[in-house]
């Protein structure tokens, strides 16, 4: 199998991992629809400035596009809306255990609608990916599990839309270019989250001053990366990625963003670097490498078996 979709994977990892640095500057200063509305924006200009050069091309012409709408309503709509708010309710350590559980969520979904059926080896494995993330979140935190059944709910509704969302981008790279399917969601994801942003300041009566935040240099470059790299880039990374490798096998990537960002807040924001974070480090790349390496000598043991028949 070509390393592409692999080195993509990896990619989308780096950036997301990044991203948390600067969606930390830009709160300081934003909401979080502000944030996510700029961000968006950001994106969707940047789409629209290479389509109209025509250095990317995209062609929805007798496209069936309300699959993409739906795909676009779970990420990023569902997803940012849910873990935001999900974040109010409830402690770190259980957004962690609970967004940790994508790949899990993913592997069952993927069984179910994509008849992809991971082997004992690979659940295996991708456990480890996951127990790494939660020793990693557990033991940074010192609040306890508090519980908080309508935060965990919340939370939920976030893993289960970062579980549809693999299966459905996966469904609609069929069809569809992996650069047409990111277009859609930079666009709906515009829409939404300034609509939703232009209504919480008309609450407060602030509307007039809706952007003067992007005059704080911070501010400015924080949104510029998240729209461009973290939105446009990661986003055609991951569609990409979900059209060449099945979706249980590439939702593992996921938690490597943890280890990105803890390598990002030692050396940037000179954070701690504790035994678990290597311990949980290496049981998450472990989990990557067994779930993509027996999903690989599954996949030729089945071509062999074909092929001698």
């Amino acid at each position: 199998m070509s390393l592409i979709p692999i080195l993509a994977g990896v990619s989308v990892s780096i950036i997301f991992g990044f991203s948390f640095l600067f969606s930390r500057t830009a709160l300081e200063r934003i909401t979080p629809f502000q944030l996510l509305g700029f961000r968006f924006l950001t994106a969707a200009i940047l789409l629209q400035i290479l389509k109209t050069l025509r250095i990317i091309r995209i062609n929805l012409k007798g496209k069936n596009i309300s699959s993409l709408l739906v795909l676009s309503l779970v990420q990023p709509g569902m997803y940012f809306i849910f873990e935001a708010y999900g974040l109010k309710f409830a402690t770190s350590s259980e957004a962690g255990i609970m967004i940790s559980l994508i790949p899990i969520v993913v592997t069952i979904f993927a069984y179910f609608f994509l008849d992809e059926k991971a082997n004992w080896k690979q659940w295996l494995f991708i456990l480890s990916s996951v127990a790494g993330v939660s020793l990693i979140v557990l033991m940074k935190s010192t609040a306890s599990i508090s519980g908080n059944i309508l935060g965990l709910l919340l939370l939920l509704g976030a893993v289960t839309a970062g579980g549809f969302y693999n299966i459905q981008s996966r469904k609609s790279s069929l069809n569809f270019k992996p650069i047409e399917i990111t277009y859609i969601m930079m666009w709906f994801g515009t829409i939404l989250f300034n609509s939703l942003a232009l209504i919480e300041q008309s609450l407060k009566g602030d509307v007039v001053n809706y952007f003067k935040p992007l005059l704080s240099l911070p501010t400015l470059i924080s949104i510029l990366y998240l729209g461009t790299l973290s939105s446009v880039v990661a986003f055609f990374f991951v569609n990409f990625m979900l059209s060449k490798i099945a979706a249980s096998r590439s939702s593992v990537f996921g938690n490597l963003t943890t280890v990105v960002s803890i390598i990002a807040g030692v050396f940037i924001k000179n954070e701690p670097f504790h035994w678990y974070h290597i311990a949980g480090s290496a049981m998450i790349l472990l989990g990557i490498w067994g779930t993509n390496y027996f999903a690989e000598r599954k996949r030729r043991n089945i071509a062999l078996e074909q092929h001698e028949f």
